[in-house]
């Protein structure tokens, strides 16, 4: 076949491109997201149901925006109808848009999503044809929130956000049933790490939706000899160079040059990333790529391209599925760093060396444009109000984009909206203080990326933990950050949940990225970080490395709420762990702490699509010689004296612990080994801590079968064609020991493609009771994955675990004993310690 560029296909298209996508939904509010190809005014209209939802009633909410020419054949809409009765629980909505284009007749949501070629496109789940969705209950008991992160089109692993479609589908027009949010925790896109056919696509759609080529910076000062770098001068596969020296990313650090050989750069290349990762609309025919012979003569490259192009077939088939889901639930959004490249603001190193760079600087810049246009927006609409910030940024993104990206004070007005920090006479970018740590200095009329969300049930608190982070002063610019900072602790944390006065709602936290690892990460994290390479592993790109922010991050949330539950991404595994904190006068721990606990469940969700082998691995038994053991912390506002306590074979060694050093860090153990070499203990009652907290890993319970788990799409993408069912035959006979379910069944994570469903038991109606402890709260998070033993059927991990403490949830013995007088013997050791912030 013929490879057939966007221009000459564009006048085929539906006036709809991506979406609708059902974003943020109050009682009194709701927002659709749009992507068209025509500038027109856009009306939502929200209608009840009735007749076991099948039927239309009165029109309940109405709301009208006109879209935003991104590009001169793509225009952006995020749609709010506020206007008239307030929305109920449980009961099912539907709505409809109206697309009116000057000199031409309105048309309906369905019309303009269908074409002649594509006549029937499913958006909806039931017979009227219109999109639904459910508000959160009263009643959290009811409550039903999908999460999950990190999906690349060309990853390893199904598509799991796939599955949300199915779930819908079964439960659609039962309310009780039916999920009601959806949070997608990061790396909805992947800037950087993408295949070099999907960047082809990318390239020649954005540059033909835009309607101009982008002129790409390299030097501070634009060259009058130099021709200017456009996207089209950087091809697939051949971006590597210019990614790392004149853009400063590391993706490709060290020895990784593909995953930045198809690097993303331009606006255009963004922007379609997302319309491509949410609707099949713009994407070619896959026979219509040109084949790996077609592009290159060395052999290795022709097989990748090929194999390339065959992942990117398997996640456009089931794409529509994705739309179809997207319209029908609410859905909230944050960045975590491939929604921009890898390692985003990961140290101050990486801000030094990309933003310093002109390159580096536009590139972030079109990243956070995109996301502000694609993800932001939806998530905080009033942000975007006529007279606010966002609204300020539409219209300098009009500007920029109608002057083909030549209107420098449009471009400032951007950098500046979306937290980019003014670039310093010698190129860097500029710094501010905050106490002992650097942050980027955002302008006062920057957006905010974090936002809540608040229903008649629960709270959401959704951190952005990237741009404002915190770099030591005091160390080297490869040195871990506080993931937030001080002033981002009072603006995400304290001071929401003081304003929300929610103390009898559920409380979740969306932390893209997570409180708790498998150790075996925080392991290799060290040993990196001592060889000083942080790129590698990602090292400080979590709270595991800043034990003082993790600390901050538990007083503050504990300041004011009592039980947590905490949703994360990023790691591409899933697995659940439970954390009891402990604080107030040292000895009221030890004497009061079982009354005192507060709880927080950590539930990860990761990847969508991304599984790797390694994660992989550690699903299995084989982990369990290296089982989760629980984790003993301690902390002080002033380091108090403490003894260090050596475990030998025959009784114990005591000192008395230097005051400046390190604490010991617990090394590697096999079982039946579970005592650290190195133990710390209180010498005095005055050196009690002055909070403590345990962290517990949640039971991994067996894999379930689903009634309706054999579903078509995964039958689909079995291989096609003689040679790759004979490939796949004989991997499926020598895979028989890795594919055996006994093997597959670990005890702790989900290490393929995953989603997952947060659901609640046994909840009193006022939160803020003591609950029964015969019935205890229990928090149950299902983890919808497909397993190797049978690839053509879903199954769901349930992790499941009560949100109080339970009876033996003690902190950890440090009261002293009677010294005795012949070896000053002190008390009881702490297992692992923490030195005070």
């Amino acid at each position: 076949m013929v490879w057939i560029p966007l221009r000459e296909r564009l006048h085929q298209l539906p006036l709809v491109l991506a979406g609708p996508i059902l974003r943020r939904t109050e009682p009194a509010s709701v927002t659709v997201w749009l992507a068209l190809r025509r500038s027109c005014d856009v009306t939502l209209q929200i209608y009840a149901t009735h007749q076991a939802d099948a039927e239309l009633a009165a029109i309940q909410l109405q709301g009208q925006r006109s879209t935003v020419a991104v590009g001169q054949h793509l225009h952006i809409v995020a749609v709010t109808a506020s206007v008239g009765q307030a929305l109920q629980p449980g009961q099912i909505y539907a709505y409809d848009l109206i697309f009116e284009i000057p000199n031409r007749e309105p048309q309906r949501l369905r019309q303009a999503l269908n074409t002649d070629q594509a006549p029937l496109v499913p958006i909806s789940y039931f017979e009227h044809g219109l999109p639904t969705f459910l508000l959160p209950p009263t009643d959290v008991n009811d409550l039903k929130i999908l999460h999950g992160s990190c999906r690349k089109t060309h990853g390893g692993g199904i598509d799991a956000l796939v599955i949300l479609d199915d779930l819908l589908e079964q439960s659609a027009q039962i309310p009780q049933q039916r999920p009601q949010q959806l949070f997608c925790t990061g790396d909805q896109i992947y800037g950087d790490d993408v295949c070099d056919p999907w960047l082809f696509a990318l390239t020649d759609a954005g540059d033909t939706l835009l309607g101009w080529e982008e002129d790409l910076p390299i030097d501070q000062i634009p060259s009058e000899t130099v021709p200017p770098l456009k996207s089209k001068h950087l091809p697939p596969g051949e971006r590597s160079s210019v990614a790392e020296n004149l853009a400063g990313f590391t993706a490709g650090m060290p020895n990784k040059s593909n995953r930045t050989n198809s690097h993303l750069f331009s606006f255009g290349e963004y922007c379609t990333a997302y319309l491509f990762a949410w609707s099949p609309v713009l994407w070619p025919k896959l026979s219509d790529f040109p084949t790996g012979r077609e592009r290159y003569r060395a052999p290795k490259l022709i097989k990748i391209w090929d194999e390339e192009v065959t992942m990117l077939q398997k996640f456009w088939q089931p794409l529509w599925k994705v739309r179809r889901s997207l319209a029908n639930i609410a859905t909230y959004m944050v960045f975590d760093d491939h929604d921009v490249s890898d390692d985003w603001y990961l140290n101050q190193d990486w801000c030094l060396r990309v933003l310093g760079k002109p390159l580096g600087y536009r590139v972030v810049q079109n990243a956070l444009l995109a996301y502000a246009l694609a993800q932001g927006w939806g998530n905080t609409p009033e942000q975007f109000e006529p007279g606010q910030r966002g609204e300020r940024l539409l219209n300098a993104a009009v500007s920029w984009s109608a002057a083909s990206g030549s209107d420098a004070t449009a471009s400032a007005t951007i950098a500046q909206l979306v937290g980019l920090p003014e670039t310093l006479p010698d190129g860097q970018p500029q710094f501010r203080r905050d106490q002992q740590v650097w942050i980027l200095d955002h302008h006062p009329d920057s957006l905010h990326w974090h936002y809540q969300v608040q229903s008649a049930c629960h709270e959401v608190v959704v951190l952005d933990s990237r741009t404002w982070r915190g770099y030591p002063i005091a160390a080297q610019n490869l040195a871990p950050p506080r993931l937030l900072c001080h002033i981002a602790f009072e603006q995400q944390i304290r001071l929401p949940l003081r304003q929300s006065q929610a103390q009898n709602l559920l409380t979740l936290v969306v932390a893209p990225t997570n409180l708790i690892h498998l150790r075996l990460i925080d392991w290799a994290q060290q040993w990196s970080l001592k060889q000083g390479k942080v790129f590698d592993n990602d090292v400080g790109d979590a709270w595991n490395l800043h034990k003082e922010a993790l600390s901050e991050f538990l007083g503050a949330m504990f300041e004011s709420r009592e039980r947590l539950v905490v949703l994360s991404g990023d790691i591409h595994y899933g697995f659940a762990a439970r954390l009891n904190y402990w604080t107030g006068a040292a000895e009221a721990i030890q004497t009061q702490g079982k009354d005192r606990a507060q709880v927080l469940m950590q539930l990860t969700s990761s990847a969508f699509k991304n599984a790797e082998f390694k994660t992989q691995l550690v699903q299995t038994k084989l982990k369990s010689l290296l089982p989760e053991t629980p984790q003993e912390w301690a902390g002080w506002h002033q380091m108090p004296e403490l003894w260090e306590v050596k475990s030998q074979l025959i009784g114990k060694h005591w000192q008395k612990r230097p005051p400046q050093t390190d604490l010991p860090i617990q090394p590697l153990k096999l079982r039946p080994f579970q005592k650290p070499a190195w133990e710390l203990a209180a010498a005095q009652p005055e050196s009690l801590p002055d909070w403590q907290y345990r962290v517990e890993w949640i039971h991994r319970q067996p894999a379930r079968s689903l009634p309706w788990g054999k579903v078509g799409w995964l039958k689909a993408q079995r291989p096609r064609g003689w040679l790759a069912r004979h490939r796949h035959w004989l991997w499926h006979r020598l895979s028989w020991l890795w594919r055996n379910r006994w093997l597959q069944e670990g005890s702790e994570v989900v290490g393929t493609s995953n989603l997952g469903l947060v659901q609640f038991r046994d909840f009193a109606t006022d939160l803020n009771s003591k609950p029964d402890l015969d019935r205890p709260p229990i928090v149950i998070q299902d983890l919808y994955w497909s397993p190797p033993w049978q690839p053509t059927q879903l199954v769901t991990s349930r992790f499941e675990g009560k949100l109080y403490p339970d009876e033996n949830a003690t902190p950890f013995p440090l009261l002293p004993r009677r010294l005795a007088a012949q070896d000053q013997t002190p008390a009881a050791p702490v297992r692992h310690s923490l030195p005070p912030p």
